[in-house]
């Protein structure tokens, strides 16, 4: 989309006949899939109703969403159903916007890119450490290995091949890019992030997949070493930044799905998180 010429063709018609609109016709037809919908067999419905809850994970990729670092994502219309039968945006921003996905490839030389992470490490079961209440008297705290050891004596084990993502609150402020970066009087970052040593711990002691977090970086703001991303990374694992709605999963027991884009060279990308159980 488009073949040349086709813009012209499709304003044309609309200018004869005005913009398409969803008529009786397309109504009525799309009741009558509902409907054929409605006498399959159970089997071949795609859902089970009250057997999984579903919970999305990923912020809204808008215009001037925070980011760490280069521009914030920015968007321009090129064509409208009004005007031209059609619509469509440009976008403009960079790997690192919205909900997204670090690979190995991001801070580590030769590390794997965004082709490169297998199906099989998309698929994640989860564990969720919420240190929110600390991080209501202190904006830098982090995730420790006490954490991940009271973790485990409330919730059981964390399992293999996990995704460990860290709940701080933080995405409360995801609205206001300043309160979300919080920069202080020294010029730095102030928010949560994982510490090195949880880190160190979980690659040490469990064999996980990759590890998350609510706020814009792996790391906690104030962070000037990048320790996390370089442990992670370097273990040849991926990280997941900017997740929403992680109060609403489960703290265990819940599986997510990483709906990333196989971004040609890419150092990670946007993605759509899922959760289920």
């Amino acid at each position: 989309m488009c073949l040349p010429g086709t813009i012209e063709t499709v304003r044309a018609t609309v200018q004869e006949e005005g913009p398409t609109r969803i008529s009786r016709r397309t109504a009525l037809l799309a009741g009558v899939g509902t409907a054929a919908a409605g006498v399959l067999p159970r089997p071949a419905l795609a859902s089970t109703a009250g057997e999984k809850r579903s919970q999305d994970l990923t912020h809204v990729f808008r215009e001037g969403f925070p980011v760490y670092s280069f521009d914030p994502p920015a968007r321009r219309t090129l064509v409208t159903v009004e005007q031209d039968g059609f619509y469509s945006q440009e976008w403009t921003f960079g790997e690192h916007s919205g909900t997204h996905l670090d690979a190995p490839g991001h801070f580590i030389a030769g590390g794997r890119h965004s082709p490169e992470i297998t199906l099989d490490e998309l698929f994640v079961p989860v564990a969720v450490i919420d240190i929110s209440d600390r991080v209501a008297h202190n904006r830098d705290a982090v995730v420790t290995p006490s954490d991940l050891m009271r973790f485990e004596r409330r919730y059981g084990r964390i399992p293999k091949r996990a995704g460990v993502f860290m709940y701080s609150g933080w995405e409360r402020r995801v609205g206001n890019p300043d309160a979300f970066k919080n920069v202080g009087s020294d010029g730095k970052f102030h928010f949560p992030g994982f510490g090195v040593r949880a880190v160190e711990w979980l690659l040490a002691n469990r064999n996980i997949t990759c590890i998350g977090v609510d706020t814009l970086s792996l790391d906690h703001g104030a962070s000037t070493t990048f320790a996390v991303h370089l442990t992670i990374l370097g273990a040849n694992k991926y990280g997941l930044e900017n997740i929403a709605n992680l109060k609403r999963i489960p703290p265990i027991g819940a599986r997510a799905f990483v709906g990333l884009i196989p971004w040609e060279e890419g150092s990670g990308g946007p993605c759509r998180l899922i959760a289920r159980w």
